[in-house]
C-alpha cells in the first residue's frame, strides 16, 4: 500500500505545538496523532520529529508520510526513574537534565561508575540499541541543576562552540555565608590550580584562567545572603572560589573557606548552589531554548527559615 503524503506550511495562526498543526492537517484524534509521531510519520523542515510538543514558527514546512488505512497507536512510554537526574527537556538532538547534587558529570582518573554521562547513556539506550550521551559542559559534583547533553557528537560540538563564545545564558542560585554588601557586582579574576587540585585566585599569567562572574543580591538574612549568579565564563569551581575569596563562601562548601561555609541550619551534605536557568540556541533549528529548574528543597527550606533583612 503506497504511503499518503501531506504537507503544509505553518501560518501565523498556527504558531505553537506541531501536534496541533498535524491534527488540523489530517483530522485524526489526539491519540492517533501522537501515534504518528511515535512511528516516524512527521518531519519538520525535512528533519524527523518524534516530539509532538516541539514548537513551530511561521514558514516551517510540515510533512507527513503515513498509511491512511493504518490506525497509528501511541507507543507505551516507559517511565524513567533515576536518582542522578530528571529530564527537563528532550528532543531528537539533545537532552537537558537536572543533575542531582553528589553526582559526578563524568568520571575522573579513578574511573568512577554511575556518573551522569553513564546514566544518561543508559536512559538513551533503554528502548533501543546503545546510544552514547555526549557531554557539552559540566557541573561540580556538589552542585545541582541544568546541563545540556548532545545525542550525537555533531550536536555536542555545535553546543560546545556556543559555550566557547559565551553565548548560553547560565543563571545560578546560591546561599552564601555572611552579608554581601553590594546589591550587585562582578568578580573578574584569574584562577590557577594547586597541587591538591584546589583552585585559587592569583595574578594573571600564562598558567591562569580568567573567570568572570556577575551577581545580584536577592535576599539578605541574619547571617547569610541569597544571590543570583550569571556566569560569563565557566571555569571549574569558579563561583565557589570567587565568593570564598570575597569572604562569602557557598554554604556547605567542604573545600573553600570551610570555617565560614558551615552553618548550624545547613545540615545537608550538598552545597547551597544550584544551576537554575539554561538558555542556548538549538544547534539544528537555531531557535532559542530556555529551561528553568526550581530551587532544590534543601535550599528552599533554608530560605523559608531565614530572617530577612532590608535589601
Amino acid at each position: 500500500m503506497p504511503l499518503t503524503t501531506a504537507t503544509t506550511t505553518v501560518m501565523p495562526e498556527q504558531v505553537g505545538r506541531v501536534d496541533s498543526v498535524v491534527k488540523a492537517l489530517v483530522g485524526l484524534s489526539h491519540s492517533q496523532v501522537r501515534g504518528m509521531f511515535d512511528h516516524g510519520c512527521v518531519a519538520i523542515n525535512g528533519e524527523p520529529c518524534e516530539d509532538g510538543g516541539q514548537e513551530v514558527e511561521v514558514g516551517d514546512a510540515i510533512e507527513l508520510r503515513y498509511d491512511a488505512n493504518q490506525r497509528y497507536r501511541e507507543k507505551k512510554k516507559v517511565r524513567w526513574d533515576d536518582r542522578t537526574f530528571t529530564i527537563a527537556y528532550e528532543d531528537n538532538d539533545l537532552i537537558v537534565v537536572d543533575k542531582a547534587a553528589g553526582t559526578l558529570t563524568i568520571p575522573t582518573n579513578q574511573e568512577e561508575k554511575n556518573t551522569l554521562v553513564d546514566r544518561v547513556s543508559l536512559y538513551l539506550s533503554h528502548s533501543k540499541r546503545y546510544r552514547q550521551a555526549f557531554v557539552v559542559h559540566r557541573l561540580d559534583r556538589e552542585v545541582s541543576g541544568l546541563l545540556v547533553i548532545g545525542k550525537s557528537q555533531e550536536v555536542a560540538d555545535a553546543l560546545i562552540e556556543q559555550f566557547k563564545h559565551r553565548k548560553p545564558m547560565r543563571l545560578y542560585s546560591a546561599i552564601c555565608a555572611g552579608l554581601v554588601a553590594a546589591d550587585e557586582g562582578t568578580f573578574d579574576s584569574h584562577m590557577a590550580t594547586g597541587n591538591n587540585l584546589d583552585r585559587y585566585i592569583t595574578a594573571p599569567s600564562r598558567h591562569t584562567e580568567r573567570a568572570v562572574t556577575h551577581y545580584r543580591v536577592i535576599k539578605r538574612m541574619d547571617d547569610t545572603t541569597e544571590v543570583e549568579i550569571r556566569l560569563e565564563t565557566g571555569k571549574r569551581n569558579q563561583i565557589r572560589v570567587q565568593f570564598a575569596d570575597a569572604g562569602h563562601p557557598v554554604l556547605g562548601d567542604p573545600r573553600y573557606e570551610t570555617d565560614k561555609s558551615m552553618h548550624p541550619r545547613w545540615i545537608r551534605k550538598r552545597i547551597a548552589l544550584h544551576a537554575k536557568t539554561l538558555g542556548f540556541d538549538h544547534p539544528t533549528s537555531g531557535k532559542p531554548i530556555a529551561i528553568e529548574s526550581k530551587l532544590p528543597a534543601a535550599m528552599a527550606k533554608f530560605l523559608r527559615g531565614g530572617i530577612g533583612r532590608q535589601k
